[in-house]
């Protein structure tokens, strides 16, 4: 059985000229004798009258008194009313389709209301429905707990339901259809000219995600790169095939391309926030006491430096002066630089080719950027600039590397 999974996400549903190139793709995949599951999010976003976002204000402007479980059941809704609609649309045109609950399509998940972890999968009863040769639409970013109480995902769930659904099902493919055809080599709000990239692998689309890339959420990616399931991200609006994502670029035929892509790509994040405690001399626990006391108050720290004269790291910067306020009561006096900006170079081909700190470095410096802080991986070079410097550095970079071409 060869069997397609594909996520609609909110703005591919949120109108009638949408919902019919939705139905086109279901159609092309019918065609092409796959066994279909889709899985749809809430439609539209904040301020539409379905989206996720819209159902949270309306608790909110009501006392904000559901607790956790409850909530949990307001957000679900969102995609059930997606998946109802589509499955009439697809019965009036007369595509066979039934719509499961994710709980119902067997993900089953702890007990962490709002922010849930897959810890089974149990697709029987869609296997049963495709057997039935049925389209089987699935509600996204939600499960259930072996005790049968729903739960969601998180930020990205719907993502990382269709993901997980293809690796449970062994799918030949999944199908991520967003507003934006593919990934791209930087956000197009950002440099005009950014390409849409035809492959990437697993790890080169995690750390862009992570980084600040919105096209997909990470822990998607991490399911599929698990189970070696590969991902297209195409656009809703277009029958091109987007960009593939596979354990690895390289199976290209096209040697120099490979060769000489060593970059993939530039994504950033903002609002952020650097500190910098410096040790006094004969003090050995500085390291202990400063990532103690931020672990202990829930406040997430990144971009971590660490050597014997102090520590330098970052902070989102909601979270800055809660953290400079817990350091001053340990006894410090940090230094802090809020509204900065983290700058990602990522590329597989990068690793162990000399020369590309330098260019970034070079890029940096005709610019007149200074660069606060870097870090490095395999694939990724980090540095750290003033927010009114990010989208000069992004520009800057994606020149350097000739990521238009």
């Amino acid at each position: 059985m060869r069997i397609l999974v594909q996520k609609f996400g909110g703005t591919s549903l949120s109108t009638a000229q949408a919902r019919e190139h939705v139905i086109g793709h279901i159609q092309d995949a019918l065609i092409q004798h796959y066994k279909l599951v889709v899985v749809v999010s809430a439609m539209g976003r904040k301020g539409e009258p379905y989206a996720t976002d819209t159902l949270l204000d309306l608790v909110r402007k009501n006392g904000e008194g559901l607790p956790e479980r409850e909530l949990d059941m307001l957000m679900g809704c969102g995609e059930l009313i997606s998946a109802v609609l589509l499955c009439s649309l697809l019965n009036k045109t007369g595509i066979r389709s039934t719509v499961l609950t994710g709980g119902q399509a067997g993900l089953i998940t702890n007990e962490n209301h709002g922010n849930a972890q897959i810890i089974a999968m149990k697709p029987n009863r869609i296997l049963e429905l495709l057997e039935q040769d049925q389209v089987v639409i699935v509600t996204g970013f939600q499960g259930k707990t072996s005790h049968d109480e729903l739960t969601t995902l998180g930020r990205g769930g719907s993502d990382t339901s269709a993901t997980a659904l293809g690796a449970a099902l062994k799918a030949e493919i999944v199908d991520i259809f967003t507003d934006v055809n593919g990934i791209l080599t930087a956000d197009p709000r950002i440099v005009e000219d950014a390409k849409p990239l035809q492959r990437v692998s697993f790890s080169e689309i995690c750390n862009m995600a992570h980084n600040g890339a919105k096209v997909i959420h990470p822990r998607a990616v991490e399911v599929a790169m698990q189970a070696n399931i590969p991902i297209r991200v195409r656009s809703t609006f277009t029958k091109e095939e987007g960009t593939l994502v596979t354990a690895s670029d390289n199976t290209s035929t096209d040697v120099n391309h490979v060769k000489d892509r060593f970059v993939t790509g530039i994504a950033h994040f903002t609002n952020i926030t650097q500190i910098q405690v410096a040790a006094v001399d004969g003090e050995f626990d500085l390291q202990l006491r400063v990532f103690k006391t931020m672990a202990q108050h829930q406040i997430s720290v990144d971009f971590i430096n660490v050597n014997p004269s102090g520590v330098v790291y970052t902070v989102f910067d909601h979270e800055a002066e809660r953290a400079v306020q817990l350091l001053k009561a340990q006894g410090y006096e940090p230094k802090f630089t809020s509204g900065c900006a983290k700058v990602s170079v990522i590329g597989g081909g990068m690793n162990g080719v000399p020369g590309i700190m330098a260019h970034i470095v070079e890029a940096l410096t005709v610019e007149d950027i200074r660069i606060l802080q870097s870090a490095d991986s395999n694939t990724t070079i980090w540095v750290l600039v003033q927010g009114v410097d990010m989208i000069k550095s992004v520009r800057a970079l994606h020149r350097k590397f000739n990521l238009f071409k």
